[in-house]
């Protein structure tokens, strides 16, 4: 299964790829942006990636709540989870989207 990056190929089709970020325009974003806290446990960790994807890609979430998309790419980080898991890695998940980048090449 390969996983290419959503929002490269958003970009792409509008013509943005050269273009400065949001982070650095005057945008608003959709919702003010949590004060980052440490995550602890493996339920956090899913929890605020839950949690996130829908905040940051409305669009994926359907008027009944449901989000096949966020679904997806959330049982995605579990399979990476778990293989991490077996391998009783002793590194931190610092980033959780730059793991799913790597998991994908």
């Amino acid at each position: 299964m390969k996983f290419v990056s959503l929002k490269t190929q958003r970009n792409h089709r509008r013509g943005k790829l050269n273009k400065p970020s949001r982070a650095t325009t005057s945008e608003p974003f959709a919702k003010p942006m949590a004060i980052f806290h440490q995550i602890h446990t493996y339920t956090e960790l899913r929890q605020k990636i839950h949690d996130d994807l829908r905040v940051q890609h409305p669009e994926w979430v359907q008027p009944d709540g449901k989000s096949p998309m966020c679904d997806s790419y959330e049982a995605r980080l579990v399979e990476l989870l778990t293989t991490l898991k077996r391998r009783e890695s002793i590194q931190p998940i610092i980033d959780p989207h730059r793991l799913l980048e790597q998991g994908a090449n």
